[in-house]
């Protein structure tokens, strides 16, 4: 590292709040596959307000930023991040007497849920056991194929977003409605553009919380039943795009590779599309699965596997 970006971060880091800017931090006990080398720079915001000066603060220096949630859907290199990263956890909410609810990106959607479900209010009980915060859900339209037959369809979060407050490429921070998302199948507007989700607003529906509970209940299990338990076996989810009509995880089944490994990443015996951690895995060990893996299904089948997850820091 340059004397100049050493000064660069003494910088940022001044503009913090005292104190709680650390340096040189392991990322990887802050997602989902548990591996990543430390980030220059690591600050924890607490509000919308803080979330929004860090961003603010790390463009006006010139230093590189990554905001980070719970850490869902990414890979980061084992060198770890050159600059700032920012957790976002602003997890303020409140409910208003016809359903709408206003919660910071921060929060995560399982203790929303759970907030949900003691009120009595529907809309999000569909997302139970997806890890994901707020923001990470707006920015992919968090989605789910619900089991129960009388609800068999493909439930998308931005069926229930009303607003939300983002942090512009311009540094303004501005309300904006469901049109301007632009939201489709795990896209939104927020990957085309710097924008960054501070706040949402949705609108939920009064039900008996019993049902909710019994929904939730029938969800949980069925994911539980075809996705690995991230307290035994830490992943970033599911690894491919989908192949419409086909299913990336089945070809890759069909290769025989469920249960293949390269270091202590492995493909889940579970679900063919998702990659583990055994305990002691290396982004250099699942870079080198997802290239065996895409590979395999090329030579066999044609198909070209584009990863969805995202790959942050350097590796």
């Amino acid at each position: 590292m340059t004397r100049t970006t050493l000064n660069m971060l003494d910088t940022l880091a001044a503009r913090l709040p005292n104190g709680r800017a650390r340096r040189d931090v392991p990322l990887g006990q802050y997602t989902t596959f548990k591996i990543g080398g430390p980030a220059d720079l690591f600050f924890e915001a607490t509000s919308a307000s803080e979330l929004a000066n860090a961003i603010i603060a790390a463009r006006e220096t010139g230093v590189p930023f990554f905001v980070l949630g719970l850490g869902a859907n990414i890979l980061i290199g084992d060198r770890g991040f050159r600059g700032l990263v920012i957790r976002n956890t602003a997890r303020h909410f409140s409910f208003a007497d016809d359903g709408k609810l206003w919660v910071e990106s921060g929060a995560t959607v399982a203790e929303i849920i759970k907030e949900t479900l003691a009120r009595g209010w529907s809309g999000l009980e569909h997302y139970v056991g997806i890890p994901s915060t707020i923001g990470g859900a707006i920015w992919q339209n968090l989605h789910f194929l619900s089991p129960a037959p009388a609800r068999e369809r493909t439930m998308f979060i931005a069926e229930v977003f009303l607003e939300a407050e983002l942090l512009t490429e311009q540094n303004e921070r501005v309300v904006v409605d469901h049109d301007h998302m632009q939201f489709g199948y795990d896209e939104s507007i927020l990957h085309h553009r710097q924008d960054v989700v501070l706040a949402a607003t949705f609108q939920l529906e009064k039900a008996d919380p019993a049902v909710l509970h019994r929904i939730a209940q029938e969800n949980l299990s069925w994911r539980g039943g075809k996705h690995p338990w991230l307290d035994w076996h830490p992943s970033a989810g599911s690894v491919f795009k989908k192949i419409e009509g086909i299913g990336a995880g089945r070809l890759i089944d069909q290769c025989g590779l469920k249960g293949y490994r390269i270091g202590d990443a492995q493909i889940s015996h579970i679900h063919a599309n998702i990659l583990v951690n055994l305990g002691h895995a290396t982004a250099s060990d699942v870079r080198a699965l997802i290239a065996h893996a895409q590979k395999s299904v090329e030579d066999k089948f044609g198909y070209k596997l584009e990863p969805e997850i995202g790959f942050i820091g350097e590796f």
